[in-house]
């Protein structure tokens, strides 16, 4: 129960640009090692450039609805689910977590948000040279948008989330450490993304949201 434990005790919240959360040590060294040997197509392979979104289709920043997979970037991304699961025992110990109402509740207690009838959806991300995302707020869909990085390879820290206020000034950075993240929930001004930065290797981390829309992990009620 790393998770909880984290959110009750090594959690801090910030309020400028606008409301997150960042937490220290929720992932135990098990489920780091499942992150960091998660097998993720390199885009770049295939010859085909970093545009500035997850989801390689040039997307608008704005608070917006959103698609449900992963775009035109589907097969370069590693959403844990039901057909691939068997290769994640650990993070599949996560999601049971994110999914206990003791968890859940908690987070929306925090965020102000009602997750009772939400979805769980988890990406592995490994980010690499070239990699950026414009400054963009998350689709309505995403009841709570976190990441949780693993630092492998001993990169920069600041090659960690940039947040922006509504006139898009890059305000803060947070800090790309091993086991370290934050999260928050989506608004209209919750402006959040990466500069183009120098990455030596790799950039891995967890994508973790509470959604509106049905994935193979269902909240418990």
């Amino acid at each position: 129960m790393e998770l909880f434990k984290a959110l009750k005790t090594k959690t801090k919240s910030f309020e400028i640009p606008f409301k997150h959360w960042e937490i220290d040590g929720p992932l135990n060294s098990e489920t780091i090692k499942e992150i960091c040997n998660a097998d993720i197509l390199d885009p770049r392979n295939d010859n085909i450039k970093y545009d500035g979104t997850r989801a390689l289709d040039g997307g608008k920043g704005n608070y917006r609805e959103g698609i449900k997979d992963g775009g035109q970037a589907k097969k370069y991304r590693c959403y844990v689910e039901r057909e691939n699961v068997s290769k994640f025992p650990n993070l599949k110990k996560f999601i049971d977590e994110l999914s206990s109402q003791e968890v859940y509740k908690y987070i929306g207690s925090l965020i102000d948000r009602d997750l009772s009838n939400s979805y769980v959806r988890l990406e592995v991300i490994c980010d690499r040279q070239g990699f950026w995302l414009k400054p963009h707020c998350d689709i309505k869909e995403k009841l709570m948008s976190s990441i949780i990085f693993v630092n492998p390879f001993n990169e920069s820290e600041n090659l960690g989330t940039d947040f922006y206020d509504e006139k898009l000034n890059r305000i803060k950075t947070a800090p790309y450490r091993d086991n370290y993240g934050y999260f928050f929930t989506s608004g209209p001004n919750t402006w959040h993304g990466m500069e183009k930065k120098e990455i030596k290797k790799e950039r891995r981390c967890i994508q973790v949201n509470y959604v509106t829309f049905k994935t193979d992990w269902k909240v418990k009620n």
